[in-house]
């Protein structure tokens, strides 16, 4: 997969943990994004098209990072009075975003993919624009987007996000998954099932 992907923070661990909705969310709502829902429903579209896309697995949790990421973004460039022009985001998304010429014609493909893509390049410019950056063609626009990150966290730190604790905790900035919602550690179901994967996994390795 793309590190450019990786960078935007849109890969995870494939942790699924139990628990019912988050305060702040309800049943079918996969996150809140101040007043923006993201629904169960959307988040699976987008994590089979883009996996389909790419030829692997593409996670509920990790599709559902980058969606909160693209919103936060979006709304602080509503705040910030940011303009992202069509024709940036289509020249981000092809060379910046997208991991490969091919790919990006398979992301293009599918209307839930493509939403998925022109986002995460829209959240691209506004990143580099944020750190004072014009866009991805700059000489340090590697720089500008890591600055912009750390733009982007702080001008986002009064917009509240709230995660169903199946998908994890959204913190720092990013999906974390080892903790379910607003709960302090797994429950204890998830334990135990964690705790016999585990076991399983020693025996084979003794049987091998």
């Amino acid at each position: 997969m793309s590190t450019r992907l990786r960078a935007l923070g849109v890969v995870l661990a494939t942790v699924l943990l139990t628990g019912g909705c988050a305060a702040g969310t309800h049943p079918g709502a996969a996150a809140m994004i101040g007043d923006t829902e993201i629904s169960i429903g959307d988040v699976d579209k987008t994590s089979r098209a883009v996996g389909a896309a790419l030829g692997e697995s593409y996670p509920d949790q990790a599709a559902l990072n980058g969606m909160v990421s693209n919103e936060l973004a979006a709304q602080v460039g509503r705040q910030k009075a940011i303009s992202v022009s069509d024709a940036e985001i289509a020249d981000a998304a092809k060379n910046a975003v997208a991991p490969s010429p091919e790919a990006y014609q398979k992301l293009q493909a599918d209307p839930a993919s493509r939403a998925f893509l022109d986002k995460l390049a829209a959240t691209l410019i506004v990143t580099i624009k944020l750190a004072g950056g014009k866009g991805i063609h700059d000489a340090d626009g590697q720089q500008k987007a890591q600055e912009g990150v750390q733009a982007l966290n702080a001008a986002a730190k009064d917009i509240k996000v709230t995660v169903a604790p199946r998908f994890g905790q959204w913190s720092d900035g990013r999906l974390d998954t080892a903790i379910s919602g607003s709960l302090s550690k797994e429950s204890d179901q998830t334990a135990a099932k964690r705790k016999a994967a585990e076991e399983a996994q020693q025996q084979q390795q003794g049987q091998g």
